[in-house]
């Protein structure tokens, strides 16, 4: 793609800024916007906010760049992430109800890849990376593997974590008008915790093991999956109880918000605008699809609407999950279960679905 400099742009004023400043000025950017998207309880605060002044910075002609290793670091942190959340009481679910989640894994992912599909076709953006860009999984995940497999993971986080700040909307709205109970108080989040023995050591030098072992495999993303498959199999064959601190996260967070972010230019930035209002009719299109695949489940299983809904609901898993505990009465288990599954489906097929969607759409 064409990055060289527009001649009827104004001047990028922070081309000729020395790397220490442009470094405060995206820090204290992505704070204040950490602040406001907090205050204003939208989920992912700590991503999306660096990712937003990354992008500022970047268009504004910012030189400055993530180091690799920081990169991978972070990509390793969110595999354990990931892998903390995985119980086999998930995968019990999931053999005992199989109908239940292939359908309604199925359903929603041929729905979001049609879709995908679709805005190739009609030119808003490459095949591969609106295919990405509308793949139901967990957005940071799906952002790591569209970079791994070629598609333009600027524009793949433009389109994913929009959708997650819209789905989470949604879902905080279904849960709050359908269900009668009390809101659940959230938990404090203590940002500084005690350092746990062996818990914290463990967690660290998992997330080494892991990422150079998926370097050394050639996986995908190694640093993430490496991570990701170590801590799945720690945690559920040994017990192994990972410690990941506030802080900890909210790095990895900026990280990688940071490596997307001033990645964007003003030719990127542009195109993306350019596509907003397609982007946002195939996010709400999704969304009312997925409701209607959640109602065809809450007759069919007699179980209730909201937790049918919350379990097909088209990605942001750790806003769901938050959603899902306020709202009091939906099936906590039934829900990370159909929306763990869907996540390793589209782990294990998306490579193999975007590369054959892609194929019949322009690039």
């Amino acid at each position: 793609m064409d990055t060289s400099p527009d001649p009827q742009l104004p001047p990028q004023f922070l081309t000729s800024k020395p790397p220490a400043i442009q470094w405060s000025g995206v820090l204290v950017g992505s704070a204040l916007l950490f602040l406001l998207l907090d205050l204003a309880h939208l989920p992912a605060a700590a991503l999306i906010g660096p990712m937003i002044a990354g992008v500022v910075a970047g268009t504004n002609g910012a030189s400055v760049r993530v180091p690799r290793w920081l990169f991978g670091a972070a990509q390793a942190v969110l595999g354990i992430l990931i892998a903390r959340s995985l119980e086999l009481e998930i995968f019990r679910v999931i053999v005992e109800d199989w109908p239940l989640f292939l359908g309604g894994v199925l359903s929603t992912v041929a729905a979001s890849s049609y879709l995908g599909w679709q805005i190739s076709r009609w030119g808003i953006l490459p095949g591969s990376t609106a295919i990405w860009g509308s793949a139901p999984g967990a957005a940071s995940a799906m952002v790591l593997m569209a970079d791994a497999f070629g598609a333009d993971f600027r524009l793949v986080a433009f389109m994913q974590y929009l959708r997650v700040m819209i789905v989470a909307l949604f879902a905080a709205l279904v849960a709050a008008f359908l269900v009668d109970a009390p809101a659940v108080a959230q938990p404090t989040i203590v940002l500084f915790p005690p350092l746990e023995w062996p818990g914290f050591p463990i967690t660290i030098a998992t997330g080494l093991v892991g990422a150079v072992a998926g370097w050394l495999l050639r996986l995908p993303t190694p640093f993430f999956l490496g991570s990701m498959i170590l801590g799945g199999l720690l945690h559920m064959a040994g017990g192994v109880a990972f410690q990941l601190p506030q802080w900890l996260l909210m790095i990895a967070y900026a990280l990688i918000g940071w490596s997307i972010g001033l990645n964007f230019t003003r030719q990127i930035l542009l195109h993306a605008a350019r596509a907003l209002p397609q982007v946002i009719g195939s996010i709400l299109l999704l969304v009312m699809i997925c409701a209607g695949i959640g109602l065809v489940l809450s007759e069919l299983l007699e179980i209730d609407y909201v937790t049918a809904y919350l379990a097909t609901s088209p990605g942001g898993m750790d806003a769901v999950a938050i959603i899902a505990a306020a709202s009091g009465n939906a099936n906590m288990s039934l829900i990370m279960a159909m929306q763990m599954a869907r996540f390793l489906f589209v782990l294990l097929f998306g490579p193999l679905i975007a590369r054959l969607l892609s194929k019949s759409s322009p690039d």
